[in-house]
């Protein structure tokens, strides 16, 4: 007879698993307006616009939609909450991160919720929404509530006669301007750290995915933060997001989306007040896999680069460099890896593929696989809309790509993973330099040596080894070159939301008895 915990064997119970996460039934979304100084407003020249769940394509709601005299009004709320007296300025540091603390309480408490909004607005499966999204949101805000009360100067030594010292002020109001692949992580990415170094914001959620963000303006309010410390305004990037932009009362604006976009934005902050500007932009990002490397890991892992969130990723590893003499093997056991994968209907759990965002970005990817065929890359699977299901796109696998075809210079934005072959370590480094962006970088490799080598030589803000996708609150992340500027996670990007300021005190230097 078994033992309590043990088989008739002897062998310990496989526990049993817990169950899956289950989406929420919505019969309707609560927060649809503008949020200014933690109350719901209606856009001032009353105007709204449709978000779409585009695995049904059916309207979710309308939404309020912000122009540029909604972002004045926003940015008059958060002025004032952070003005010096403010309760906001006033409040002790620690206060700031018990706040923080509360806010990620909140998100705990309505996780199935916010990951069933997730979903519904962007198309990605649930079960990435539940634990990908939401617990990267989460452990964001409880990594920035830690360092609330850790933001301090320093003192330095000059000579007896004086007293040197440096303090850390916050910049002031803070614009930022996300988008639509990540909305909540990317939300709490930018408010996270600018609300732990004691600033204001006001943020504009991409029009495409606008639920998350407003849903999480009701928590702020209710996790305790003074009105117009954080400010909502959804619309459009043409209006609210260059209003925002061209603010001369905003000190300071963080952008995530394409390059071509950031640098209007960057124009548009020197042209104002010469704000500060910082940018996450694209990514053409090379997943380098040696001969020695683990090949099944190695495959598992630049799919992953290439296909999670439908390939709508600015670190998808859309260009995997493999060496010759295991290239075939390489490509023969992905294409095997890319047949299994489970496209449908985000909200079942077997789900691991949904569709992508919208019908623009649906036919740019489509019209991308056409050219790579066209210029003479061998398509090896997928590369076509799914029947009967709304906009979702076989995941596509290429060979034969050369560094010169579309395929291989630009950002494609959607799941299409193109294999290419190198001969030498020095050939494939300077391949995969030979471009304008510099985000992320991969490489798969069992030599230590070499994986500190060739990481020390790629041109990205991000290098994995022997993994993909491997982001974390502690770490800095942003790119080089046309990839942006400046560092979001990590404590690097406290440095992006507060001002130090230098105090010298001339010292009395009479001796006195």
């Amino acid at each position: 007879m078994a033992q309590n915990g043990t088989t008739e064997n002897g062998l310990p119970q496989s526990p049993i698993p817990p169950p899956l996460p289950q989406p929420c039934k919505i019969s309707e979304i609560k927060y649809t307006k503008i949020f200014i100084n933690n109350e719901w407003h209606s856009s001032l020249k009353g105007k709204t616009f449709p978000t779409f769940n585009p695995a049904t394509g059916v309207k979710i709601c309308e939404i309020e939609e912000a122009d540029k005299a909604d972002i004045d009004k926003a940015v008059e709320a958060a002025k004032a909450a952070g003005k010096r007296g403010s309760s906001w300025r006033r409040m002790d540091v620690s206060s700031r991160g018990r706040l923080l603390h509360k806010l990620a309480d909140l998100m705990e408490r309505d996780r199935s919720l916010l990951a069933t909004m997730e979903t519904m607005d962007t198309g990605k499966p649930f079960l990435q929404s539940f634990f990908v999204d939401l617990d990267g949101s989460i452990k964001t805000l409880r990594y920035y509530a830690g360092w609330a009360d850790k933001v301090h100067g320093k003192t330095m030594p000059v000579d007896d006669n004086f007293m040197c010292f440096t303090k850390h002020e916050p910049v002031g109001v803070c614009g930022a301007i996300i988008p639509w692949n990540f909305p909540l992580l990317m939300f709490v990415w930018k408010v996270a750290p600018a609300l732990c170094c004691g600033n204001t914001v006001v943020i504009k959620p991409a029009e495409q995915t606008p639920l998350t963000a407003l849903y999480t303006g009701a928590l702020l309010k209710e996790a305790g933060f003074p009105p117009g410390v954080v400010n909502i305004v959804p619309g459009f990037g043409p209006t609210a997001g260059a209003a925002i932009a061209s603010h001369m009362g905003i000190d300071k604006v963080a952008f995530t989306g394409s390059m071509e976009v950031g640098q209007l934005i960057k124009e548009a902050a020197a042209k104002s007040n010469l704000k500060r500007v910082t940018l996450e932009l694209g990514g053409k990002n090379p997943c380098i896999v040696f001969a020695d490397a683990d090949l099944p890991l190695a495959v598992q892992e630049a799919q992953k680069g290439a296909f999670y969130n439908q390939g709508q990723c600015c670190t998808a590893a859309s260009r995997v460099f493999v060496e010759e003499s295991i290239y075939d093997d390489f490509l023969r056991l992905s294409i095997e890896s890319a047949k299994k994968i489970t496209v449908g209907d985000p909200m079942d759990p077997c789900t691991s593929h949904g569709p992508q965002i919208d019908r623009q970005q649906f036919d740019t990817i489509l019209e991308l696989v056409e050219s790579g065929k066209k210029e003479g890359a061998r398509l090896e699977c997928g590369g076509y809309a799914v029947q009967d299901k709304a906009l979702i796109i076989q995941p596509t696998i290429f060979s034969d790509v050369k560094d010169h075809m579309r395929l291989a210079t630009e950002e494609i934005f959607g799941p299409v993973q193109c294999i290419m072959k190198f001969k030498s370590q020095e050939e494939v480094i300077e391949r995969a330099n030979n471009t304008h962006y510099g985000l992320a970088a991969a490489v798969f490799t069992r030599s230590v040596e070499r994986a500190m080598r060739v990481s020390s030589e790629l041109e990205a803000g991000t290098v994995w080894v022997n993994c993909y996708n491997a982001l974390h609150a502690q770490a800095p992340f942003g790119g080089f070159k046309m990839s942006g500027n400046g560092r979001e996670l990590g404590e690097y990007a406290l440095a992006e939301y507060s001002e130090v300021k230098a105090i010298t005190i001339k010292l009395n230097d009479q001796l006195t008895v």
